[in-house]
């Protein structure tokens, strides 16, 4: 299988602006994303999609490849905008704000081939780690099956503990994987009414019937959405590059 690895840089946040060029440990977050994803051979091309000039030039910089894609509402809409010029059997998405997920996690989201269908989408999560963060809306809760099929997903703490509290709540992973025509359904279809309220792009095919496999990682991660967690992340970082 062709394999391409798209990573979304979005400079245009109202909560973090340019967050994709924050500074760690002496690079930008976009960068730390960029080595990691390098460390997989199974990846073709890497290639940095992002709607911003700035975070272009600054990807160029450090040696990596980027494409502009403007005016995507979603991470996932941006990697449907790679899709149409980049050929691929599967694209992996690695979020610009994930910096601590390694190779060795991500290529978990990667099938052995395609379905006889070629229809894919797949996701990363990984149980948490401290019950506080369970709480914290800034991080994505889901629930799966016991095939790994996704049920829901929520910034809410899902399930709701009232029969038993003997349950792991797991953790969303900002890396999926996905077919050309899975992009191409989650272009052509418009958001559903749970899309709108948890946006969350997964609900582009759960409210359509259409599995989306959630894979447990058991890996490190803090997507860093706001300046508290990049804080949190450079601490991670800088230890670990003693």
């Amino acid at each position: 299988m062709r394999i391409a690895c798209v990573i979304p840089a979005r400079g245009g946040s109202t909560r973090f602006p340019n967050k994709p060029l924050a500074d760690i440990c002496g690079k930008p977050m976009v960068q730390w994303v960029w080595e990691h994803c390098s460390e997989v051979t199974l990846f073709e091309r890497i290639l940095v999609a992002t709607d911003s000039d700035e975070i272009a030039s600054s990807v160029k910089k450090f040696g990596g490849e980027f494409i502009l894609t403007p005016k995507c509402e979603t991470a996932t809409e941006r990697l449907y905008q790679v899709s149409c010029s980049v050929e691929a059997d599967i694209y992996v998405m690695v979020n610009g704000d994930e910096p601590m997920i390694l190779g060795k996690d991500i290529v978990k989201c990667i099938p052995d081939e395609l379905p006889s269908d070629g229809f894919y989408v797949s996701n990363l999560m990984t149980k948490f780690k401290d019950p506080v963060q369970v709480v914290d809306p800034t991080n994505l809760k889901v629930v799966t099956n016991k095939n790994g099929e996704c049920l829901f997903i929520s910034r809410s703490p899902i399930p709701f503990p009232k029969g038993s509290m003997d349950f792991e709540y797991n953790k969303f992973v900002g890396v999926a994987a996905y077919s050309k025509k899975a992009l191409d359904f989650y272009h052509n279809t418009e958001k559903g009414e749970i899309e709108i309220i948890e946006e969350n792009d997964s609900f582009r095919f759960i409210e359509n019937g259409i599995k989306c496999i959630y894979i447990n990682a058991d890996c490190s991660s803090i997507s860093v959405d706001t300046p508290k967690d990049l804080d949190a992340v450079s601490k991670v970082l800088g230890r670990n590059s003693v």
